[in-house]
């Protein structure tokens, strides 16, 4: 009786062992399931990748409007500056997670063999704060190519940390990203437009 309940029982087992072999209820699920995180970091990656590209064509967009507008003025003041650059900050719309930085400056000439090129004036405008740019007369470094005497420039530099969704604390946006992470929390964007004026020689600005 022994024997024959031990042999009973391994081939109960046995038997159990190649019905469960043969079973493939749940295969399909368990594999989902292994292959979901990786389609979701694919998916994550590809968005913020998207993202990423067209905001910084963004930023370079900033940088050309902003200079086509300051151009086709004959005059400004602090307040036509101030206004043209929140326009272009606008242009971001609707990344939001950090704000550009956005600095005009007039630069003239001088009307020498060897031109020096100096700060005629400035502005800026850094987050959502505006203030003076570069100080009038400072020495300024132009391209060769635009160091022409007795010209006028207006340049443009647009900037911006983007900050990836997956890296973004809406509470806390001054958070900084530890180990790996780090490599990804703050990606600069940046371009610089030149212009000419359109309309007069010079622009001047009155209370720069």
């Amino acid at each position: 009786m022994y024997r024959a309940g031990a042999h009973w029982g391994i081939s109960a087992i046995v038997a159990r062992a190649r019905r469960f072999d043969r079973d493939r209820r749940g295969v399909a699920a368990i594999e989902f399931a292994f292959i979901v995180p990786v389609l979701l970091i694919m998916y994550f990656i590809t968005m913020e990748a998207s993202q990423a590209i067209e905001t910084s064509k963004k930023v370079s967009r900033i940088g050309s409007m902003v200079a086509d507008l300051v151009t086709q003025q004959q005059a400004v003041v602090k307040a036509n500056l101030d206004a043209i650059m929140k326009i272009g900050g606008t242009t971001l719309l609707p990344y939001n997670r950090s704000a550009p930085s956005i600095i005009i400056t007039a630069i003239q000439m001088s009307d020498e063999a060897s031109p020096r090129a100096t700060v005629a004036w400035s502005r800026k405008l850094v987050g959502a704060t505006y203030s003076a740019g570069a100080k009038k007369g400072d020495p300024i470094t132009v391209p060769a190519t635009l160091n022409i005497r007795n010209t006028f420039l207006i340049r443009v530099e647009s900037d911006l940390r983007y900050t990836p969704v997956i890296m973004w604390d809406k509470d806390n946006k001054d958070q900084k990203a530890l180990g790996l992470l780090s490599t990804f929390s703050d990606i600069n964007m940046s371009e610089t437009y030149y212009l000419r004026p359109r309309r007069s020689p010079t622009i001047p600005c009155s209370d720069c």
